[in-house]
């Protein structure tokens, strides 16, 4: 029934039903029924809309998580197979981010600067500090930073990982070919496994030189870590328990293409946060200094190493002028910077770069336990 207004002696059956009535009530009736229908019609509309309009800022947030939160299994589904991974991963601030995150001073002034109410439902913070996945068709932090934050979101390729020729084959006893050819699919399929240096770095490095230049000059936080990649990978974030139950460090030939790899990044990701700067404040004053720094880097390490990418990084870096409304130019000469440091990271062991030795952290500098 409709009833126009609060007064229930009004309503009005819809149009179909027959009463008794005169001809001008039949018609009043009908009429009343038909707009009705049409204004529920538009109600129905207006609410979809609406709908639509309260999704659109928690699906524009998805766009800019760090992983995709569709893909996301979650650290549990990792640790099916990589048990010991998951223990060391527990002992870390990656894993506790999850909880002490939202709870600390710190964290709360800057989010309060953000306008952030909830530190876990705005993607300026989860981008980085959090895993999410899709709860209830929403994305929605599950975890802190876990496996899938360095390699990859597993949706497309944890099954073929984790299978080694069959039911019942387990990794020691997997074929050598099956293994080279599981390795390919899984990577192919968007794992990022440790051999690919470049691309594990980058994900490091994309959260370490914080890629938001809002989050720095209105929010106060620090516009990137004091970061290198073998002081930080080979301390409480260490997992090398799959080969060895010691969890040891890394070879001296891995620490030399890590802290070359690292560098690069550094220089790389220094000249992205300059390009995207686009007032004169913290932000850009931070990454133009950290660029320079970095540039001066790799000119040192271009002396003591023989590899030619060493130096066309420098001089893509150098070529460049460290200012704003300069975009294109800097985005240019961090691509540049970022290839030349993929084809390192490919075409070298590290083997014969001895000279980084005096570079390389010793234990006490590695960053946790």
């Amino acid at each position: 029934m409709f009833c126009p207004g609060l007064d229930k002696t009004n309503c009005y059956a819809p149009a179909y039903f027959k009463f008794e009535r005169s001809g001008q009530e039949r018609l009043e009736t009908k009429m009343w029924g038909s707009l009705m229908i049409r204004k529920s019609r538009i109600f129905m509309m207006a609410f979809a809309v609406l709908g639509a309009l309260v999704l659109m800022p928690n699906l524009a947030k998805a766009e800019k998580l760090h992983l995709d939160s569709a893909k996301v299994m979650g650290p549990d589904a990792c640790g099916e197979c990589h048990k010991s991974s998951v223990e060391s991963w527990k002992g870390s601030h990656h894993f506790s981010t999850f909880k002490t995150l939202p709870r600390k001073k710190e964290a709360r002034e800057v989010a309060d600067k953000m306008g952030i109410k909830r530190i876990k439902a705005d993607s300026d913070c989860l981008s980085c500090h959090f895993t999410s996945a899709m709860v209830n068709n929403k994305p929605k932090p599950i975890a802190g930073i876990t496996c899938e934050s360095c390699h990859g979101a597993g949706r497309d390729w944890i099954k073929v990982h984790s299978d080694f020729g069959g039911k019942g084959v387990k990794a020691e006893n997997e074929a050598p070919a099956h293994k080279t050819e599981r390795y390919a699919k899984s990577e192919a399929a968007g794992m990022i496994r440790p051999g690919n240096l470049y691309q594990v770095a980058q994900n490091w490095y994309g959260c370490h030189t914080v890629p938001n230049e809002k989050l720095v000059n209105v929010g106060g936080h620090a516009a990137g870590s004091k970061f290198e990649l073998v002081a930080w990978s080979q301390g409480e974030v260490r997992h090398n328990v799959w080969y060895s139950k010691e969890n040891q460090i890394a070879p001296v030939e891995r620490q030399r293409m890590m802290y070359l790899v690292g560098r690069a990044l550094d220089l790389e990701f220094s000249l992205r946060g300059v390009a995207k700067a686009t007032t004169k404040a913290d932000y850009a004053v931070k990454m133009a200094k950290r660029a320079k720094k970095a540039r001066k880097r790799i000119k040192a390490i271009a002396k003591l190493v023989d590899a030619p990418e060493l130096m066309a990084m420098y001089k893509a870096a150098k070529g460049v002028k460290l200012k704003l409304n300069n975009e294109a130019a800097l985005t240019a000469a961090a691509d540049a910077v970022g290839a030349q440091a993929m084809a390192m990271a490919k075409n070298y062991d590290g083997s014969k770069f001895g000279g980084l030795d005096q570079y390389l952290p010793k234990a006490s500098k590695y960053k946790g336990k």
